[in-house]
């Protein structure tokens, strides 16, 4: 039997390894299609890196477990095996690739989100969470939020029998890339990101009424703002695209 981490077992590590060839197939390809240096977010029993090793780029994986290091580092001696929990540890590679543990997806994205060096993002995560950040079905606050300067892909469903222990639910396959170009420039983020947020939680029929309320302006000013901006001031936050956002936002920032 393996020795038990010092973490815990999978479950209190929520490792649900990944062993859907087709699955592992479409996630390498999706890093061939990048370029520059990989960083792989818990490589489990490596399943997927030992496929990743075969790219001819710079690999390094990341581990909390430290008995799954141990056997990594003896059959992957070509790959850079780091003992890491990777909510503490930099993303300080071009590329970002991995399996996420479920219960922690959220705040992974938002350390990911918050990181400044990769480019591209390829990464499995319970399905809901995919389709949302894709904005399939509507934006979320997390999405609107890092759409100026990321732009979210969906690439398939993943069923839950693809994984080992067998999750309640599907894995989806989320890609992100940051903008060559940002829809707002970097430093407007903070005051965006406050923007976005006051209209996801305030209250109102359309976004003439939420905008209103977020910022304190009249009525006639807010259904101005939306009409310079082409947005119909009965849409509400989910509605808007990217650009709808990033045009809103520097509407508001001018008035």
């Amino acid at each position: 039997m393996r020795p038990r981490s010092i973490h815990g077992g999978r479950h209190e590590l929520g490792q649900n390894f990944l062993i859907h060839q087709p699955t592992i197939d479409r996630l390498v390809a999706l890093v061939a299609d990048t370029t520059g240096s990989v960083l792989e977010i818990g490589a489990g029993d490596g399943a997927l890196t030992r496929r990743l090793a075969t790219l001819p780029r710079d690999l390094t994986a990341l581990e909390i477990d430290e008995t799954r290091v141990r056997g990594l580092r003896r059959r992957l001696p070509g790959v850079r095996i780091v003992r890491a929990d990777a909510l503490g540890h930099p993303l300080d590679a071009d590329v970002v690739v991995g399996n996420l543990p479920f219960h922690l997806t959220t705040p992974l994205l938002r350390h990911l989100l918050a990181a400044r060096r990769w480019t591209d993002a390829v990464l499995l995560t319970q399905w809901e969470v995919a389709r949302k950040r894709a904005g399939v079905g509507g934006a979320t606050l997390m999405t609107a939020q890092a759409a100026p300067w990321f732009a979210f892909a969906l690439h398939g469903r993943v069923p839950a029998r693809g994984f080992r222990p067998v999750p309640g639910v599907d894995g989806g396959i989320l890609t992100i890339s940051r903008r060559a170009t940002p829809l707002i420039p970097i430093r407007e983020r903070r005051g965006y990101e406050r923007f976005v947020r006051s209209a996801f939680t305030g209250q109102g029929r359309g976004m003439a009424e939420i905008l209103r309320r977020a910022t304190g302006a009249d009525g006639r000013s807010a259904r101005r703002a939306l009409a310079a901006c082409g947005i119909d001031a009965a849409r509400l936050p989910r509605d808007l695209q990217p650009e709808d956002w990033a045009a809103l936002w520097r509407e508001v920032s001018r008035r």
